[in-house]
């Protein structure tokens, strides 16, 4: 069974700040939008607050529980980002209490000290990405360090290998590798070894796919991979992430 996401984005745009940013499919994605005269995308990737999407508050409005991802097309805690804004998108989170919101941050230090002096809701998914060493480790950490009821992490793209990597408190560890002409990558043992650490720390691992090298490190184009490791699939996730009707 896959994750079933749709989008929610009160923020479009962001600025690169590390490795896992060097080739954002959000910002190849932004600037087609524009080319389309799609609506929300007039700046491209420059970071924006769309406040007419937190005051129409679609979450609201839908009535079936969802899972929601929030601002797939930027960060939630970048620089410009306003409490207030960010105030606005957990309390739309709070009040739409029979859908679950996935978030997912490179900017984690700003998020510790955002919810230093907030409670997090209940119903809503706390994610950093964690694609390396340097850059991902003191994610993990300034998350572990939240006050919250579900954790997550996200290693895609998968950069190199983890050595002993200490999942106290997540939830569930989402990976992949990258696609696209530019991918990098993802070598077989960093993922088995991610997946056997997940397994003896009894977290969800689910490795969503392969991208644009298949296992055995050959480089397809049209990125059909598939997401199998050694021919088992990995796609585990908490039973209380989707929401349910009732």
């Amino acid at each position: 069974m896959d994750i079933e996401v749709t989008s929610w984005n009160p923020f479009t745009g962001c600025t690169k700040i590390s490795p896992a940013c060097k080739n954002c499919y959000a910002e190849e994605l932004s600037i087609k939008l524009n080319s389309w005269g799609t609506a929300g995308y007039e700046n491209k990737f420059r970071f924006t607050i769309h406040h007419d999407r937190l005051e129409k508050a679609a979450p609201l409005k839908r009535k079936k529980p969802t899972l929601y991802f929030i601002n797939n097309m930027s960060d939630t805690f970048h620089e410009e980002a306003d409490d207030q804004s960010i105030d606005e998108i957990m309390g739309i989170a709070r009040d739409a209490h029979w859908h679950n919101f996935y978030t997912l941050t490179k900017r984690s230090s700003r998020m510790k000290e955002y919810f230093e002096s907030r409670a997090v809701p209940d119903n809503v998914w706390l994610g950093v990405t964690v694609e390396n060493a340097k850059y991902g480790l003191p994610r993990l950490r300034d998350l572990q360090e939240i006050q919250a009821s579900h954790k997550h992490i996200c290693c895609e793209p998968l950069l190199e290998e983890f050595v002993d990597i200490d999942l106290a408190g997540i939830d569930l560890v989402v990976a992949g590798g990258e696609s696209g002409k530019k991918a990098r990558r993802a070598d077989i043992s960093w993922v088995e070894s991610l997946r056997r650490q997940c397994e003896r720390q009894d977290v969800h691992f689910y490795w969503k796919s392969w991208g644009s090298y298949d296992q055995e490190g050959n480089f397809k184009p049209s990125g059909r991979t598939g997401c199998l490791i050694n021919g088992e699939e990995y796609k585990s996730f908490p039973s209380d992430l989707m929401p349910r009707d009732g």
